[in-house]
């Protein structure tokens, strides 16, 4: 059989499948519809000696082999033909499949059964634990020609290969002050999303000061004057999605009496100047401990560990406007 047999043969299969579903009752759940697309096919292909697999690995990616051809069931009780599907890594993809299909069976509405293929099918990409194909039928445009990349030539990469794809591919849709909460070119990578959010009222103080570091080292920005809107936004935006740590009141990270007035109790003076001066060590703790994707994502460019305070003060320079942070900040010698 080959793939133009094979396409015909879904077109019988969805046509028969939309007859059911149609004039009689309509499938309540993925598992019974899955083996109905199953029965279905064994009544088209048993004559050509091909066996069907009632009981694959619970995880084995597409659903349904049949012989070189693969069907991809997506189920759903809603009227819409979008659905999450596989993790772009495939680690459970049978190898002996060479051409993937989708099968869909629509429910809500106008109940129906479509087929298509699996690279013109893929249209997004769910960043969640693990990055997630998302699919629909007849999609005006492929995930993979917005990549610039042929679904076959991208499952053939690397893990790392493929994560490049897809941070850029995810990048291109950040909308201002959104930011990307996974950085590295890993499927599950070290740093996710904590399923725990901690509230940074919560924290010790220890555990407070390094995020505060962190986040002023990355985020220079947050010495602009007080009538620079949304300065303090990455810096939020920072804690909550790469460290887990939800702070209600980012200004009070950096401009607040209870962290200017640590090691001077006396009133007065530039807040933010005497905040940042007590967490000095912090910070250059933190220049050469982060990793360098962070300075990609927030900086714009890699820097070097041991310059990385050096340029934070450039960036803070043409940030502040009624002080100058290179001329009272880190001025003594780590």
């Amino acid at each position: 059989m080959n793939q133009a047999e094979f396409e015909i043969l879904l077109t019988d299969l969805t046509q028969k499948l939309t007859n059911e579903v149609q004039h009689g009752d309509i499938f309540k759940t993925s598992k019974d519809f899955e083996n109905r697309v199953r029965e279905v096919l064994v009544e088209f292909v048993a004559h050509k000696g091909i066996r069907i697999d009632f009981n694959p690995h619970p995880h084995v990616f597409p659903d349904i082999a049949v012989g070189e051809f693969g069907i991809e069931v997506k189920f759903t009780t809603n009227n819409t033909w979008r659905s999450v599907a596989n993790s772009i890594v495939e680690s459970t993809r049978n190898a002996d499949i060479v051409h993937i299909y989708i099968v869909f069976g629509k429910m809500g509405g106008d109940p129906e059964v479509r087929w298509g293929r699996y690279e013109d099918s893929v249209i997004h990409v769910r960043t969640t634990h693990v990055p997630r194909f998302e699919v629909e039928i007849n999609p005006k445009r492929s995930l993979f020609k917005q990549m610039g990349i042929t679904y076959h030539d991208f499952s053939l990469l690397s893990v790392e290969e493929k994560m490049h794809y897809i941070r850029e591919y995810a990048r291109g849709r950040l909308k201002s002050g959104e930011r990307l909460w996974w950085l590295e070119d890993q499927p599950e990578p070290e740093h996710s999303l904590p399923i725990q959010v901690r509230l940074y009222t919560s924290l010790s103080t220890h555990e407070k000061r390094k995020m505060r570091a962190e986040a002023a080292l990355l985020c220079p920005q947050i010495v602009g004057s007080s009538r620079m809107k949304h300065k303090y936004d990455d810096a939020a935006l920072y804690l909550l999605t790469y460290r887990g740590v939800m702070c209600s009141q980012a200004r009070d990270l950096f401009s607040a009496g209870s962290v200017a007035l640590r090691q001077d109790e006396k009133r007065g003076g530039l807040y933010i100047e005497r905040a940042l001066h007590d967490i000095e060590a912090e910070m250059r703790e933190a220049a050469i401990s982060l990793e360098d994707a962070l300075f990609i994502e927030y900086w714009g460019e890699s820097v070097a560990p041991e310059d990385r305070i050096s340029k934070w003060l450039i960036y803070a320079d043409n940030f502040a406007k009624d002080w100058v942070p290179s001329d009272v900040l880190f001025r003594s010698k780590a």
